[in-house]
Order: structure tokens, then sequence, then C-alpha cells
């Protein structure tokens, strides 16, 4: 809402409802068919104050208009909608939000500065990118730009070479020999003064 000592302000009229806009605002209509980017005409002005001259439509002024952009298409605040009676188990819950499009100001009444285009970058810069940018798996990795050498062109080389050898599989390891006591232990079950009993072969 543009405030009241602005030179040039308007009242229009959208959706059956009345707006007061200066250039340069942005305002939020009923929804309209139109394209992101396009530009409308408001024809329904009601009034058109330019710091003491003022006009007034009865109910509209006839050959002023509103040229506004369209920036795109928006939703309102989420509305609930609850019906209820008592003793009757009747509990409804609902909820709505209003279909809006965005407009932004652009003339008065044949007055007003057409928008600037957007600066374009400057030859020779790359867009600027946040944060790092990680390299692919077997993207080569490009060196900075250095002065042509002999040096220069061996550490080139040497960055190619690491990231296009593949990794050598890891061996296996051999398994560990067995304890000292372990070894002891099964040398001295093997002995032959063993006490374990022979069997009787005798016919008794």
């Amino acid at each position: 809402m543009p405030e009241p000592s602005r030179s040039l302000s308007a009242v229009i009229v959208s959706g059956g409802k009345q707006y007061r806009v200066a250039l340069g605002d942005r305002i939020l209509v009923d929804r309209l068919a139109a394209e992101a980017g396009s530009e409308l005409t408001l024809d329904r002005v009601l009034l058109v104050a330019d710091g003491d001259d003022v006009k007034v439509g009865a109910p509209g002024i006839e050959g002023v208009t509103v040229t506004a952009r369209v920036v795109g298409d928006r939703r309102g605040k989420k509305i609930d909608v609850l019906r209820y009676k008592s003793k009757k188990r009747v509990r409804v819950h609902r909820g709505a939000r209003a279909d809006l499009t965005a407009l932004e100001i652009l003339t008065i009444a044949g007055q007003g500065q057409e928008p600037k285009a957007a600066a374009e970058p400057k030859a020779g810069r790359p867009p600027a990118t946040r944060g790092r940018v990680k390299p692919q798996p077997g993207a080569k990795v490009e060196a900075p730009a250095a002065v042509a050498g002999p040096e220069s062109a061996a550490a080139e080389a040497e960055v190619e070479a690491e990231v296009e050898a593949p990794k050598a599989p890891r061996r296996a390891r051999p398994k560990a020999a067995p304890k000292a006591s372990e070894a002891s232990e099964a040398a001295a079950g093997a002995e032959p003064g063993s006490t374990e009993e022979a069997p009787d072969t005798d016919g008794a």
C-alpha cells in the first residue's frame, strides 16, 4: 500500500476489489488468466492523484489506464472453515487457500519509467558459483594455467597419470602361524606314553 504523500498514485479495480497503487508497487489480486512476464492494461481507474491535482471519476475516469506486469501466480494464506452443531455429532473442518496473481505497476496515466533490463555479465568472466565443485570419477583434473615450460608440462603429466592410473587390488593377508603354547599342547597329546587303555584281545 503506497503512502498518501507520494506524488503520483491511483485507485484501480480488479476482481471487484479496489487497490491504491503507485509506480513500482507490487500487489496481489485475484487470479488472472495471464502468463508470467506479460503486461496488462487496467482500464477501471477510479481516482488519480498527482500532488495537489486530484481527478475523481464517476465512477471511472475515461481515457486513463494503468499498465502492470504479471510477476507470477501466488496462493494466499490458509483459511480454516469450521461447522459445528451441538448434540448432533456434526464436526466439519475444511481449509481453503485463495488463488492470487502478483502484479507490478509500470505506468499510471501514461506516466512512468520503463523497467531497466537486467545487466549482462561482462565478457571474459565466468559466472560465479557457490560452494566447491566436486570432480566426477574418471574426469581429468585440469591444472591451473601457468607459463609454458618443462616443469609445468611434467607436473601436468603427473596429475593425469595419478587420475587415470587404476588402483591395485589388495592382497589377501596370510594366515598367522599357530602360537607356541597351542603347538606344545598338540605335541603332548600325541606322545607314546599316554594313559589310554588298550582294548582286550583275549577270548576270556
